[in-house]
C-alpha cells in the first residue's frame, strides 16, 4: 500500500509546498474590523433621525395613497 491510499481525500486535494499554518487569534486584523465598526456607528448614528423620518413619511403616504384608491 503506498502512502497516496492512505490519505483523506482532503489531503490529496491540498497540494501545497508549505507547511501547513496553526491556528491562532488574529489580534491585528480584529483590532482593524472593531476600529471599521466603530466608525461606521459613529458616521450612521447621527443620520438615524432622518432616516426614521423618511421611513415614517414613507409608511404615511403609502397608506394614504392606499386609502384613496387607484387613479383613473
Amino acid at each position: 500500500m503506498s502512502e497516496d491510499d492512505s490519505l483523506s481525500l482532503a489531503q490529496k486535494a491540498y497540494h501545497t509546498v508549505t507547511p501547513g499554518s496553526r491556528m491562532r487569534p488574529d489580534s491585528e486584523m480584529d483590532s482593524i474590523g472593531w476600529t471599521m465598526l466603530l466608525i461606521l456607528v459613529v458616521l450612521l448614528v447621527p443620520f438615524l433621525p432622518f432616516i426614521a423620518i423618511v421611513y415614517v413619511l414613507s409608511k404615511v403616504f403609502g397608506y394614504l395613497n392606499a386609502q384613496r384608491g387607484p387613479s383613473p
